[in-house]
């Protein structure tokens, strides 16, 4: 029972998100055969199709080359192209429908280089209608304000750095000025006291040499 619930389960999800229409027709040569569809705005829709040729000789449906197959895909309210273009005998086209409304898709196949009187052609198309496409813009406005303001946040930093690259360039010259004073005051000190020295010696020895003269004499 539990296995059964989930597989319905995902079978209503499958049917919610997307819808696919499954059909095979028999159009002439040169016939155009066209569908209605309802869409809503801005919804994708994607179609698969196969066209296949009555062989006489094989009798039966083969896929010629020489097949074409030209889709075209219109807005009925406003008459608007939506798409035109010509596709190989196997392949797929999509579309997004740019206003809610009927949509009449149309085609037929169409061959190269040689006649094919009362041909008849074997179409399998399948159709799957896809969800809106989310208005992601408000989204993306958030997205980009939340940007600017990171940007913002960084330019606020590296101003910030600088600053304090500038204050600590300014306080190393600041200190280097200061250990230069103070090293020019300290050899002009040990100047100043090597010559206070050097005097004070020469005048003890001078007043001791005038001392031991006078000693002598008397």
């Amino acid at each position: 029972m539990l296995a059964k619930s989930l597989h319905l389960l995902a079978l209503a999800a499958l049917a919610f998100f997307a819808t696919a229409q499954a059909l095979y027709f028999y159009v002439d040569e040169g016939t155009t055969k066209c569908f209605f569809e309802e869409l809503p705005n801005d919804t994708v829709v994607v179609g698969h199709y196969m066209a296949e040729e009555w062989d006489k000789d094989l009798q039966r449906f083969v896929i010629k080359d020489d097949l074409g197959i030209q889709i075209s895909v219109k807005e009925v309210k406003d008459d608007h192209i939506v798409t035109s273009t010509r596709g190989p005998p196997e392949g797929k086209f999509a579309f997004t429908s740019h206003e809610a409304g009927d949509h009449r898709i149309c085609m037929t196949p169409v061959f190269d280089g040689r006649p094919h009187p009362n041909t008849s052609v074997r179409m399998h198309l399948d159709i799957i209608i896809g969800d809106a496409k989310p208005d992601n813009s408000v989204r993306d406005r958030s997205h980009v304000q939340d940007l600017s303001s990171r940007v913002r946040e960084l330019n606020a930093k590296l101003r910030d750095i600088r600053r304090e690259q500038q204050y600590q360039r300014e306080r190393e010259a600041e200190f280097r000025n200061l250990s230069e004073d103070t090293n020019s005051k300290a050899i002009w000190w040990s100047s100043l006291q090597l010559i206070t020295l050097l005097g004070t010696c020469v005048w003890q020895l001078r007043h001791l040499r005038g001392f031991f003269e006078d000693k002598k004499l008397r």
